[in-house]
């Protein structure tokens, strides 16, 4: 399964290459998406394929289009805990914490993962929307000494069950005892780099930021060296596997049109922490209203998807169009099609039943619980 592609991309330089963008083509990837102004590989080998290979061995990813906004200053900590309605008094130096931007109306701005190399030094790792831009906005009114800019850092992830044993033989002992979200400082052979236990597929996995895109290549090849014992191989992000394990994709399952309650992401608030926050207002009056509407899982009865949505799949309800699906994939693991929708409240309950408009005839679903598997995220946790 494999989503349409144009007969051609043209390659701009508005349309930024990353540093491992020479060692991708060499890799045999097959074609790139757009994402955040950049070249995204988008596969290198049928999806099923590549699922499987994520699942059983380690595999690794060009993830530089998760570019950084980076924020220092003597008010770093101030503006940083400003843009996110997340409680960061809670987290450490050499800690990360999954986040949410939000607007003055509480929509989402952006899902970033937050890591704090510093007392007074962040970084936010972007999903495809122009959120640098939007912090240098609320900075200019928020009368603190900031400074905000996208560093030279590029991340690779490195993903899947034996995924330890690659970081393992690069970087020690020591990168084992980071726990979940934890992150470090390291040099490998003079290479400059960040080390997270973070992911996009609800495997153990970690993620590598290069700080000096000059050694892009190089960082390459010894990631390759070090997982070739252990059967790696250069997959794109799995869209299969982050459906399965309750990971939802900015500008696909949430946009700016809505807030953290409707998408499952209320956790992410913290309405009772002293701080203000862009969106406080708003997030309390909702979070009192109760959410109009609510993304959930569904399971999409039939064959195997041979598709996956290029654009909203309508859903109706009793004749009539509730809403639509976000994402919707074929899982080889569960052999079953799930997804999300984006309905109504009252369609939201489990065992709701629902119809879809795909690109091959009407289908029946129903609401069911997410994630799909590992709800405790024990796999990535162990």
């Amino acid at each position: 399964m494999q989503p349409s592609t144009a007969t051609n991309l043209w390659f701009y330089p508005c349309y930024r290459r990353s540093p491992f963008f020479a060692a991708t083509q060499k890799a045999g990837c097959q074609g790139y998406d757009i994402y955040n102004h950049m070249l995204l590989p988008g596969g290198y080998a049928d999806a099923e394929t590549e699922y499987w290979h994520l699942v059983r061995d380690v595999t690794l990813w060009d993830v530089s289009v998760e570019r950084q906004v980076e924020i220092t200053g003597p008010d770093a900590f101030r503006f940083t805990n400003l843009l996110t309605p997340r409680d960061l008094t809670q987290c450490g130096v050499w800690q990360c914490k999954y986040v949410v931007l939000t607007a003055a109306d509480g929509g989402i701005v952006n899902d970033p993962v937050l890591a704090r190399i510093g007392e007074n030094h962040f970084w936010l790792a972007l999903a495809n929307s122009d959120a640098l831009l939007w912090a240098k906005g609320v900075a200019i009114n928020a009368g603190m000494d900031v400074e905000i800019c996208e560093p030279d850092v590029s991340p690779l992830q490195v993903q899947g069950p034996k995924s330890k044993q690659v970081v393992q033989a690069l970087f020690g002992e020591k990168v084992l005892a980071l726990k979940y979200y934890d992150c470090m400082s390291a040099d490998l052979d003079g290479i400059p780099v960040v080390v997270t236990r973070t992911g996009w597929t609800g495997e153990v996995g970690y993620e590598i930021y290069l700080r000096d895109g000059s050694r892009g290549e190089a960082l390459w090849d010894r990631i390759m060296e070090a997982g070739q014992p252990h059967n790696i191989k250069v997959i794109a992000p799995s869209e299969i596997r982050r459906i399965e394990a309750g990971i939802l994709n900015y500008g696909h399952d949430m946009t700016l049109d809505n807030n953290p309650y409707e998408v499952g992401l209320g956790w992410l608030v913290d309405l009772d922490q002293e701080a203000d926050f862009v969106g406080k207002k708003a997030l309390k009056k909702i979070k009192a209203e109760g959410p109009k509407r609510k993304l959930v899982g569904i399971e999409i009865h039939g064959g195997p998807l041979d598709c996956w949505p290029e654009a909203y799949w309508p859903v109706s309800s009793n004749g009539n169009q509730v809403g639509h699906v976000t994402s919707a994939a074929y899982s080889p693991g569960l052999k079953k099609n799930i997804g999300y929708a984006l309905v109504p409240i009252e369609c939201a309950g489990l065992d709701t039943r629902l119809t879809l408009e795909t690109p091959d005839g009407k289908a029946d679903a129903t609401v069911v619980r997410k994630p799909f598997v590992d709800p405790k995220k024990g796999i990535p946790k162990s």
